[in-house]
């Protein structure tokens, strides 16, 4: 059966552009560098609906739960982007962030069309995840009638897992049944239907804005800092939270080197070891006890507290010297 979405806003010609294979080049450039300036503004009207998704998915990782994005094509390709981004960025459990692509892995490297038509495939998917009412299920479709994503998402609500939706269509031309229902209405495309223009780039905004969010609000940034990177994935991280670990405390870069060597490669202890003067096992508990938020381990008052532990010991060794000499 042939689908017919002409309707959809993300399909429609754009009245600027229908000369687009005779205009010079400098003013075809120009016309799609205006449009995508755009697109800012149209995620920022979405940000209600953004924000709820960012507090659902805080809640799911406290729980122990997943972020599993899901889509084809464009939509699938910046799900797993993302995913694959946020263990270095944030030092997060690779598992904490997935992305679910309609014809797999290979698809990622060439396009396999048909896979989005498959939504007995985006079912196989969730349950081969073993998702659970713990995760929430993302969805990106900008046209927003996805088989494979909507499949996907019907299979996530019947395990009890939270449901957001990502679409670039007014709902009233493509509905979903989600607790959270994104839209970014991006307009019709520069070169009609190809939505990995402009609605790639408000999915890949959208996608930016959640999970950096998210990851804030789990205490994975300090200021706008971001203090639990993998600090030795490679040279250049090592340098950032070298650099980190200087703005932060204020000594040389040689020193905050040493210092990160220290907190064994984590900028997290490394600067609270500094600030509040502790060891790093001292800094490690103090960060687990507060959530490993770095704000609310550096104004904690727990340091009186650590400074009597601290104490009893070195009483505690006194008193074992004293008995070894009276012996």
């Amino acid at each position: 059966m042939t689908l017919r979405r002409g309707h959809l806003l993300t399909e429609r010609r754009h009245n600027d552009s229908r000369d687009l294979d005779r205009l010079p080049l400098a003013r075809a450039f120009a016309l799609i560098n205006s449009q995508d300036a755009r697109i800012a503004d149209a995620v920022r009207r979405a940000g209600p609906a953004i924000v709820r998704a960012v507090r659902r998915i805080e809640r799911a990782w406290r729980a122990g739960g997943r972020l599993i994005y899901v889509g084809a094509g464009t939509s699938g390709r910046l799900g797993v982007l993302d995913a694959a981004e946020c263990p270095p960025t944030f030092r997060s459990d690779p598992r904490m962030v997935q992305g679910l692509m309609a014809g797999g892995w290979k698809a990622l490297r060439r396009a396999v069309e048909g896979a989005e038509d498959d939504a007995t495939a985006g079912r196989d998917a969730i349950r081969r995840l073993g998702v659970d009412g713990r995760d929430v299920v993302f969805g990106i479709a900008t046209g927003g009638t996805t088989p494979y994503v909507h499949a996907a998402l019907a299979e996530a609500r019947a395990r009890g897992a939270g449901t957001v939706f990502l679409a670039c269509v007014p709902k009233r031309q493509a509905r979903a049944d989600v607790d959270i229902d994104i839209r970014v209405l991006t307009g019709p495309e520069v070169l009609t239907g190809s939505t990995r223009m402009k609605a790639g780039l408000a999915t890949k905004m959208v996608l930016n804005s959640v999970s950096t969010l998210a990851m804030v609000r789990l205490g994975k940034v300090f200021e706008n800092l971001m203090v639990d990177l993998n600090a030795y994935a490679c040279r250049k991280l090592t340098d950032r939270a070298t650099r980190i670990i200087v703005a932060l405390t204020g000594r040389s870069y040689d020193d905050a080197a040493a210092l990160l060597r220290a907190a064994r490669g984590r900028v997290k202890t490394a600067v609270v070891m500094h600030r509040r003067n502790l060891s790093r096992e001292d800094a490690e508990r103090l960060i687990n006890r507060h959530a490993g938020h770095v704000r609310a381990a550096l104004e904690s008052p727990d340091r009186p507290a650590a400074r009597r532990s601290a104490g009893r010991r070195k009483a505690a060794s006194t008193r074992r010297s004293k008995r070894r000499s009276r012996a």
